[in-house]
């Protein structure tokens, strides 16, 4: 029996898994996707803030069942809403490597698309994955970087990329598909780059990203760089106080100040 419910606040919280073609399915754990605008997301992590080793245990468990159930084979994420009280919820399936995938590697020191290719290929899970200590270590988050405009509306923007500048530095990974000089195209998906950082513990971790994001240049159309640092650095997330609505009622991380900078 489905039974259908709300769940109101909520966190996202998803499970990487894993299937071969031998019937192995593994749980890589858990990210959080909590912050999001208009249910796309802006913000993920790994591990969640909020999910100890019990409830890490459960939600892997429930990955690992519906994975064998189906006979899932390759890379997947189950998703779930998380309720106060901790109890979990399922949401999907997506059946692929998502956008999110860096802050599991970085966490679990696996290459995912490796993983990708051994199991397409007919290895085995259970013999690439032998002796490894898969649980987390360390925390890392990854920012999506769009070309679109939070102060007004999220409207995408397209057009010359004048001057691309992308931090670099120990604990942290940029995934780009963009140079200076690149021409934006309005007929795809706005994501210019991700921007991953990893550090011992999630308060360093913090701190890192907004670093990184100061050191992030994109000139030439507008870009969601400042609006990210804005929610990196507001208390509520630095405290991991998150829910899937967090953004909707906190307008003025979208706005920005209103006072212009100086020269």
């Amino acid at each position: 029996m489905i039974v259908e419910r709300a769940v109101f606040p909520a966190r996202h919280i998803e499970i990487q898994m894993f299937g071969d073609q031998h019937g192995n399915v593994v749980s890589l754990h858990e990210r959080e996707c909590s912050v999001q605008r208009r249910h796309q997301k802006v913000l993920e992590e790994a591990p969640s803030a909020v999910v100890d080793e019990d409830l890490r245990r459960r939600m892997g468990e429930a990955a690992i069942a519906l994975g064998k159930r189906v006979g899932y084979d390759n890379a997947g994420t189950a998703e779930f809403l998380l309720d106060e009280q901790g109890n979990f919820y399922f949401l999907e399936v997506n059946t692929r490597l998502q956008v999110e995938h860096p802050v599991t590697e970085l966490v679990t020191g696996l290459d995912l698309v490796h993983l990708q290719v051994h199991v397409a290929a007919g290895g085995r899970l259970d013999e690439l994955l032998a002796g490894k200590d898969l649980r987390p270590r360390g925390h890392a988050i990854e920012a999506r970087i769009c070309a679109e405009s939070p102060e007004n509306g999220y409207l995408p923007a397209a057009g010359l990329l004048r001057v691309v500048r992308e931090p670099e530095g120990p604990g942290i990974r940029v995934d780009s598909g963009v140079f200076s000089g690149w021409e934006v195209s309005p007929f795809y998906d706005s994501m210019l780059a991700k921007l991953i950082v990893w550090a011992p513990d999630r308060a360093t971790a913090c701190e890192r990203l907004s670093q990184a994001l100061r050191d992030t240049v994109y000139l030439g159309i507008p870009t969601n760089v400042d609006f990210l640092r804005r929610v990196v650095d507001d208390a509520a997330f630095r405290s991991a106080r998150l829910s899937t609505d967090m953004l909707k009622h906190r307008p003025e991380l979208a706005a920005g100040p209103q006072d212009a900078p100086d020269d």
